[in-house]
């Protein structure tokens, strides 16, 4: 028999919580949509009372195809001592007019007594009133909070606060790992007995945990496996503290790694990656190379006895198909690489039959190491390494010489400029140009493009995407040599290049001369991007 899982995302609420994470209106109608776009089952928007663009989102969501996707508003049971017709929470709810709503109430006596100061029969009154009155309007979820550490200090009154949500007329029970400190073996047997004290009602069991003890997603497969029937998380775990259950490997590991559940409505998983990768950008944080199943090294190899497995047989060292979740393998290329991870990375260029080409682009891998190169996040740069060194590359420019001039035009006033001057030659002919830039690393890109534009108009579509600067040597101080990466984008394709130099600016000139000749490459046709290349760019 295949159980249904239903899919709870929480991320434009208790995601948000995360530090350093904020979603603009926009931000959450937009990431709101992708997740209905998967087949998400449930989408948890925001307190509607909290702040003025929760009660915009309400509005607006109201306006989206979601499909079978449920938004649900959040919030707390009626405050002790007002009736819940007079409580501004609850009539913010009720006017939010989603199919569900969730309600948070307190499980833990501690919390009851100490925190919210009100009496424990109080308490179950003010859970039960909420529900009813909620579930008038909408689907109710009642959320247990701190249901794990309040079932362990007192299990008897921990079991009344979830008994007076499901007398109340809840169709799902929540149970909260809120500081996450639970391990797997106390969640199944805590849900277990959950299970047995609700069993004569019509209500089904979620689970929502925390990370804190790095063991959220397994709590909540422990759970499901123990009965619960919805798992509530974030697109990549972001959330308070250590963050909550990451619901792209709770969603990989039930509906790829476990049989008998069914997720999303039966959805393919391949979209995981594209998801993940678009929640970081919306909230402008980085990627998380290693994350398991979506992170850009989840499926990376670079020892040389790896990867010649891998070429043999993918599953020696991979647990199951990358392009499962919309990831790709990454062959990676240094110093401890061996022939078979030169061959994997020049497929393109179909020279792997030349083994003692081979034996020479590693020898120059390795040699350009030992100077401070890394290609792993360069294989642009890497690209054109293995064309010089098979005698097919001809460069579109030669540098003549270039010379960047800073400073301050009036110190007192801190107005700073910077120039670069540029000559090279192209075809044969010599040009020479002049720009002024925001720094001098600008400065040199528009001299470069003032060079180039008229005899290669398709630069126009390339722009910088990212540039990074990192001290190789960091004993040799300031004379420390200096390792730039670019990534650059022409809405197509995102590459990356690389440059090493004691001088900062000789550096980034190298990278910046390698991310042209890689452009004009891939619109002559003579290479060929990558799929993870393609993938960067859409996402």
């Amino acid at each position: 028999m295949t159980r249904s899982i239903a899919i709870y995302d929480t991320t434009l609420r208790d995601g948000t919580q995360g530090e350093g994470i904020s979603f603009s209106l926009q931000d959450k109608l937009n990431i709101c949509e992708r997740l209905a776009e998967i087949g998400v089952d449930y989408i948890e928007g925001g307190y509607p009372l909290s702040n003025e663009k929760d009660v915009a989102f309400f509005k607006k969501v109201r306006d989206l195809e979601l499909g079978d996707t449920r938004v649900s508003a959040f919030g707390m049971t009626r405050r002790r001592g007002l009736r819940v017709e007079d409580d501004p929470g609850m009539l913010a709810m009720a006017s939010a007019q989603t199919p569900a709503c969730t309600i948070v109430g307190k499980s833990w006596d501690f919390h009851v007594t100490e925190v919210l100061s009100a009496g424990l029969d109080e308490n179950l009154e003010m859970i039960g009133d909420s529900i009813e009155y909620l579930g008038r309007h909408c689907e109710m979820l009642y959320d247990a909070e701190h249901f794990f550490d309040g079932y362990k200090a007192n299990p008897e009154y921990a079991l009344q606060t979830i008994l007076a949500a499901a007398q109340a007329g809840a169709k799902w029970l929540v149970l909260c790992d809120t500081n996450g400190g639970s391990l797997p073996s106390e969640t199944k047997e805590i849900i277990a007995a959950v299970s047995k004290a609700t069993k004569d009602y019509a209500i089904r069991l979620a689970i929502h945990c925390h990370n804190d003890g790095d063991l959220a997603t397994a709590n909540s497969l422990a759970a499901v496996e123990a009965g619960c029937d919805q798992v509530q998380g974030t697109i990549n775990g972001i959330g308070e503290r250590c963050g909550n259950a990451d619901l792209i490997a709770v969603m990989a590991n039930l509906g790829l790694k476990q049989k008998g559940y069914q997720l999303l409505g039966g959805r393919s998983l391949e979209h995981l990656t594209e998801l993940s990768r678009y929640v970081y950008e919306t909230a402008n944080l980085q990627l998380r190379n290693n994350q398991p199943f979506v992170g850009q090294s989840a499926f990376a190899h670079k020892g040389g006895m790896h990867v010649h497995a891998v070429n043999k047989a993918a599953h020696t060292y991979e647990h199951m198909d990358p392009t499962c979740v919309g990831n790709e393998r990454r062959i990676l290329v240094s110093e401890l690489s061996g022939r078979s991870n030169i061959i994997a990375l020049t497929t393109k260029h179909n020279i792997q039959s030349d083994r003692k080409l081979m034996d020479e682009i590693l020898a120059e891998v390795v040699r350009q190491e030992n100077r401070g190169y890394q290609y792993e996040a360069a294989e642009a740069s890497f690209d054109l390494l293995v064309k010089r060194c098979a005698g097919t590359f001809t460069p579109h420019l030669e540098t003549i010489k270039y010379r960047v001039v800073a400073g301050d035009r009036n110190a007192r006033q801190g107005s700073q400029f910077a120039e670069a001057i540029i000559k090279l030659r192209v075809n044969g002919k010599e040009i020479f140009e002049a720009a002024e830039g925001h720094g001098p690393v600008n400065a040199l890109d528009a001299a470069l493009r003032k060079c180039l534009g008229s005899v290669f108009p398709v630069l126009e579509q390339m722009y910088l995407v990212d540039y990074k600067v990192r001290v190789v040597n960091c004993e040799a101080g300031t004379a420390a040599r200096i390792r730039v990466n670019i990534e650059s984008s022409d809405h197509e394709h995102v590459w990356g290049t690389i440059g090493v130099s004691e001088n900062i600016i000789e550096a980034s000139w190298l990278a910046l001369v390698d991310a042209v000749e890689y452009k004009l490459l891939l619109d002559e046709g003579t290479l060929q991007a990558t799929p993870e290349q393609r993938i960067a760019a859409r996402t």
